[in-house]
């Protein structure tokens, strides 16, 4: 009777995390733009925003276009590989299933999707943040009917939540002069408007079990390539780069509220504007060679809107702050990535004692 008690308490700890027969370990959820997406729009037919041909992917596993919109990892890869967190399929991928929900979460990300509905109209297809909501309450239901409602509950509230969009609110809606919102809002209430509108979409979440949630700021986008070159100097648009900064205070005062109103969330807000700023200021101090035009384009032809095969790359990816006109390289993925663990202090989670490394490593310069 006394070896009994004694195995008990040892069974006990050892299928605390078996859930219905499930180990249901920690995943990631994540909602998001053209900066996180891994594949969702490559198989939305009608799409204008795909990452479907080369050079899109070309360091990353087999090289070939996998709907990244960099030529190697997001940052949602490398923070989720740095902490431990498997890397989750985009919610159209023909593998995804019940099972593989429970082992990896999902992506939800779409190139030019926005917090508002109307955002990326232009793209034709893509999920706005409501529509990746609705989307995130249906694998809900699926792994409900799977595991039942107790384990299902505990699975989606020990989850980690990212939500990294905004930049297509202003890129792709207020700043072009084609969106209605460009002409009916002025800066401030602009924001005013996104704010409101994000703070009732992460409300939603927090009723759907979302705890543990990071809301990704925005970076200078006034500096990007695509900026740039519209502007007369080819220097930052400055009252895009004031935008991104005021977005990014009043997003970080809403996770402030949000965390102390909802009950047991943990809502933070990972901001790295200033270390992508200081690369651009200074981009030799980081290992860069170039800050202010895309590695991928048509040479003297620009805007190049998109990466294609067509397109010229430059001799090493790794000195290129930018991929595209729009999103960075890989190596600029890193250096957010691990700013973003240093500020918010991420400790390593589903991690054991020999794990494998991650499946894809830094990319190595172009011999191109």
């Amino acid at each position: 009777m006394k070896l009994i008690v004694t195995v008990v308490p040892i069974l006990a700890t050892v299928f605390s995390g078996l859930i219905n027969g499930y180990d249901c370990k920690v995943v990631q959820f994540i909602f998001g733009d053209s900066l996180s997406e891994n594949g969702n729009n490559n198989r939305l037919s009608k799409s204008f925003a795909q990452a479907a041909l080369p050079w899109y992917g070309i360091d990353y596993g087999s090289g070939m276009p996998n709907g990244r919109f960099t030529n190697g990892r997001t940052v949602s890869d490398i923070i989720g590989d740095k902490i431990g967190l498997p890397r989750p399929p985009a919610f159209l991928d023909p593998s995804l299933s019940e099972d593989v929900i429970l082992d990896n979460g999902v992506n939800f990300a779409s190139g030019g999707g926005g917090i508002l509905n109307q955002t990326g109209g232009l793209f034709i297809q893509r999920f706005s943040f409501y529509k990746q909501i609705e989307l995130f309450n249906g694998v809900q239901t699926l792994i409900r009917n799977k595991i039942g409602d107790e384990a299902a509950t505990k699975f989606f509230q020990e989850a980690k939540y990212v939500v990294a969009l905004g930049s297509n609110d202003f890129i792709n809606n207020y700043l072009n002069p084609i969106y209605p919102d460009s002409w009916t809002y002025n800066d401030d209430n602009y924001i005013d408007y996104l704010i409101e509108t994000l703070g009732a979409q992460l409300t939603v979440l927090h009723g759907m079990g979302v705890r543990e949630l990071m809301v990704f700021g925005l970076g200078p986008m006034g500096c990007i390539p695509l900026q740039r070159v519209l502007s007369t100097s080819g220097g930052c648009q400055e009252k895009t780069n004031t935008l991104a900064l005021n977005f990014n205070k009043a997003t970080a005062k809403l996770m402030d509220d949000l965390s102390a109103k909802l009950p047991n969330a943990s809502y933070k807000f990972g901001d790295a504007y200033d270390v992508v700023n200081n690369v651009i200021t200074n981009p030799s101090k980081y290992g860069f060679e170039n800050a202010d035009s895309p590695c991928c384009s048509f040479g003297r032809i620009r805007p190049a809107l998109t990466c294609i095969p067509a397109s010229r790359l430059c001799k090493d990816r790794s000195k290129y702050l930018f991929c595209d006109e729009y999103h960075p390289s890989d190596r600029a993925n890193e250096l957010i990535a691990n700013e973003l663990i240093r500020k918010l202090g991420f400790k390593p989670i589903n991690q054991t004692e020999g794990a494998s490394p991650s499946p894809t490593s830094a990319p190595a310069p172009s011999d191109d």
